[in-house]
């Protein structure tokens, strides 16, 4: 499964850093680092909203609020 977290600017000032940290450490805790290949890109062209992440292709906006949550459901939801 390939997970890309947006660090362009507008991302980055909405918190891309810290959920980068928190996927990388969910990933290790739930020993999912051989399915789960996650990455780093630039704008994903959805500046507007939240920090954009694309799970496979499908775009998400996430808040570092929320991270745990989403890595639960679409992350480990789909392995």
């Amino acid at each position: 499964m390939k997970v890309s977290i947006c660090i362009g600017s507008a991302c980055h000032l909405k918190g891309s850093r810290e959920i980068i940290k928190e996927m990388q450490e969910l990933v290790a805790k739930n020993g999912v680092g051989d399915k789960v290949d996650l990455n780093g890109a630039f704008c994903s062209g959805n500046c507007v909203n939240g920090v954009c992440v694309t799970v496979d292709g499908t775009l998400f906006s996430l808040k570092p609020e929320n991270t745990k949550e989403f890595f639960e459901k679409e992350i480990m939801g789909r392995l």
